[in-house]
């Protein structure tokens, strides 16, 4: 206001933008885009698909190491009935990952056929084990797609295998215990399926302590979306190491506010696309959108590794810098890791 109470009309910003308001105007539009193509495709996409039968969870002793067998067993047999029940219901697609899972091989935790679906596989031997990895999943993982992720978590153990020094025992986990968000839908603009899977995480690593004991060593080994999951439930969170690869962001602003005593690590592929997504978070229709600073920028300050010329989904991949790296933190060769 002036001195005689009549509004002055602001001057005028002539100078050009710069790359930073450049970068967030790109993003608020792509945000926008993603919403209104989330509110258009989502709605639809799950209209096509009706929902898919299956038996709740089967009820389960506290996990120890003399209940895992009885656990495994159980979680079979419920894959089992899930797998009749999705084929009875027309459904032969999920009926035959089901069947994959009640395979007499498969070392399943937990087990829930329901919806998109969740397991947690494991991979060794959990009571002997002394160095673990829990792998978290991003976007678009489900019962549906779990071999993909499947088969990330039997490329580390393989690679774990040849690696351990005489004496150490390793065991990796697929945990795949949230409903993760589609890549084309609002909810992977936000941290609010991180915010509902945090407890669930926290809760198994807490269950993990109790069946393997105290002397393994236990990282979190985190992709993309799950970053967010992962970075959610660190504060006070019982593990040695914590990695985000591939991450958007984690929803903090610093590794020192993830307010955790593990070791923070952080790698990007130089061909992962999500180099291009702008690591920021503004509000958007009293939506907070976007997941804040870059975890591999000097300004997070995580402990930076290579991760070779991969790209979004070649973080696990067999004879990859990015899997050797990993390995390394797992193993605790912490001297040994490449940085970038």
């Amino acid at each position: 206001m002036g001195a005689g109470g009549t509004r002055r009309a602001p001057a005028s910003d002539t100078s050009p933008p710069t790359p930073q308001r450049r970068r967030t105007q790109r993003w608020r539009r792509a945000t926008l885009a993603a919403l209104i193509t989330a509110a258009v495709v989502v709605p639809l996409s799950a209209a096509a698909r009706p929902s898919i039968p299956a038996p709740p969870p089967a009820a389960l002793a506290p996990l120890t190491p003399t209940t895992l067998d009885a656990a495994y067993e159980a979680n079979r047999t419920n894959a089992a009935q899930a797998a009749r029940m999705a084929a009875a219901h027309g459904d032969h697609k999920r009926a035959a990952a089901d069947r994959e899972m009640a395979a007499p091989t498969r070392h399943l935790l937990a087990y829930d056929g329901r919806g998109e679906g969740q397991a947690t596989e494991v991979f060794g031997d959990l009571a002997t084990a002394t160095r673990i990895a829990v792998l978290i999943p991003g976007s678009d993982t489900s019962l549906d797609t779990y071999e993909r992720f499947r088969a990330t978590a039997v490329a580390l153990r393989n690679r774990l295998v040849q690696e351990a020094p005489k004496g150490t025992t390793t065991a990796v986990v697929a945990w795949l215990g949230y409903q993760t968000p589609g890549t084309v839908s609002t909810t992977v603009l936000t941290t609010a399926r991180a915010d509902q899977a945090a407890p669930h995480l926290r809760e198994f690593i807490a269950e993990l302590r109790r069946t393997a004991g105290r002397k393994a060593a236990v990282s979190l080994l985190c992709h993309s979306y799950g970053t967010v999951v992962c970075a959610r439930a660190a504060p006070g969170l019982d593990v040695q190491d914590i990695a985000f690869v591939g991450s958007p962001g984690t929803g903090a602003d610093t590794a020192a506010a993830l307010h955790t005593g593990a070791r923070i690590w952080a790698a990007r592929g130089a061909d992962d696309w999500v180099e291009e997504v702008p690591h920021v978070r503004t509000d958007l229709f009293g939506w907070t959108v976007g997941f804040g600073t870059d975890p591999v920028s000097p300004a997070f300050g995580a402990r930076v590794f290579a991760a070779g010329p991969g790209g979004h989904s070649d973080y696990f991949r067999p004879g990859s810098v990015a899997l050797a790296n990993l390995t390394r933190i797992v193993l605790g060769d912490t001297k040994e890791v490449t940085r970038a």
